[in-house]
């Protein structure tokens, strides 16, 4: 069994992050446990169902250790790229997500004003207004779509509601007029003797429809890096995904690979 990348705390390193340099993360759900509203074949964190427990952490409590971190980096001269809400789940999915975004952008500006806040999410809160409202504050949104219908998106990230829709969360993500990265995970392989790809022709095509609608500030491609939950999973070569974008980058999109 996959060992799970589940975190103890609330603040997490600094690191040095692949796509986004040295970040200093900020963990909204709980030490030891994992909530959020996708259960992704390839989540780093492992199955939902396997770490379900524990508590939201006091947002009090998770600005002070922030407070306290910056202020011993800031001292010692260390360098920060990027503040990176993500952790062990979806961190807008936390009760306070806004309060806690408000009091970040407040220390940032005092201890690291070149810094960015960055937020990873699945964009499966974007209808409560208070985290759109939150989000359309940090400097860098960096919303998850998988795949451009439906049955993709339940097939790799398992969402937990019934009623999710990709069209719904294209339309909220036309709402930051830009002011977003989207990042997509491209993988193909087996779950439960289905077969999961959003690497074929008709999906790719539907799937840079999407970004030329969403107009993203920047893409995000990449495959797997890590160890996932459903082992029957293979990563997608750095050469197939060039031709994935390459028609979104002669266009003059910004897009990654990582």
């Amino acid at each position: 069994m996959v060992k799970p990348d589940i975190f103890t705390t609330n603040i997490i390193g600094p690191i040095h992050s692949r796509r986004l340099g040295i970040s200093l993360g900020v963990n909204l759900l709980p030490a030891n446990g994992k909530i959020c509203s996708f259960d992704c074949l390839y989540c780093e964190c492992g199955w939902n169902a396997d770490h379900r427990g524990g508590r939201f952490p006091d947002a009090g409590e998770v600005v002070r250790e922030l407070t306290e971190k910056l202020q011993e980096m800031s001292a010692r001269g260390d360098k920060l790229d990027v503040i990176t809400f993500a952790g062990n789940g979806e961190p807008t999915m936390h009760p306070d997500f806004d309060k806690v975004i408000d009091r970040t952008i407040e220390l940032r500006n005092a201890y690291y004003p070149e810094a960015k806040v960055c937020v990873l999410s699945n964009a499966t809160q974007m209808d409560n207004p208070r985290v759109h409202a939150a989000l359309l504050k940090v400097d860098n949104n960096i919303l998850k779509i998988d795949g451009a219908f439906d049955a993709t998106i339940r097939l790799i990230n398992q969402p937990a509601s019934a009623a999710y829709s990709i069209r719904r969360v294209v339309d909220g993500m036309k709402s930051f007029k830009g002011r977003l990265i989207v990042q997509t995970m491209f993988v193909r392989g087996e779950h439960n003797g289905v077969r999961v790809d959003n690497t074929t022709p008709e999906e790719v095509a539907a799937w840079r429809d999407l970004m030329r609608e969403i107009r993203p500030h920047q893409i995000m491609a990449y495959s797997l890096d890590r160890p996932t939950p459903e082992p029957n999973l293979t990563k997608v070569s750095r050469e197939e995904m060039e031709q994935y974008v390459a028609p979104l980058v002669a266009e003059g999109m910004l897009v990654t690979i990582a």
